[in-house]
């Protein structure tokens, strides 16, 4: 049987809290930096698909079908689902829990 020192002297061998020199902290920071550059990117196409969706809802009521309202609401919550999905996590408490995006 291990004496319990050898075991934690193996055991910090084995989870070592940083790699390649770097602090395991620093590692998740750069994590969150890379999902926030994402979160931008995706908020970005999603903002841009949501303008395409109401310019073609309008351009579908002004060709007399009446789904184009349809469309102009579903590219509205399209284009606003940051503000939204923001508003919702202020208003259950949840802001420090929100990766932001970065700009």
């Amino acid at each position: 049987m291990l004496p319990l020192g050898s075991f934690q002297i193996g055991l910090k061998k084995a989870l070592p809290l940083s790699a390649y020199g770097r602090p395991f902290l620093a590692q998740v920071q750069q994590l969150k930096d890379g999902f926030g550059l994402a979160l931008t990117v995706l908020f970005m196409f999603g903002f841009i698909w949501g303008i395409v969706k109401i310019w073609s809802g309008a351009n579908a009521i002004a060709k007399g079908d009446p789904d184009g309202k349809a469309g102009i609401v579903a590219g509205v919550i399209i284009a606003a689902a940051a503000s939204i999905m923001a508003a919702l996590f202020a208003i259950f408490g949840l802001e420090d829990a929100v990766i932001k995006p970065r700009f």
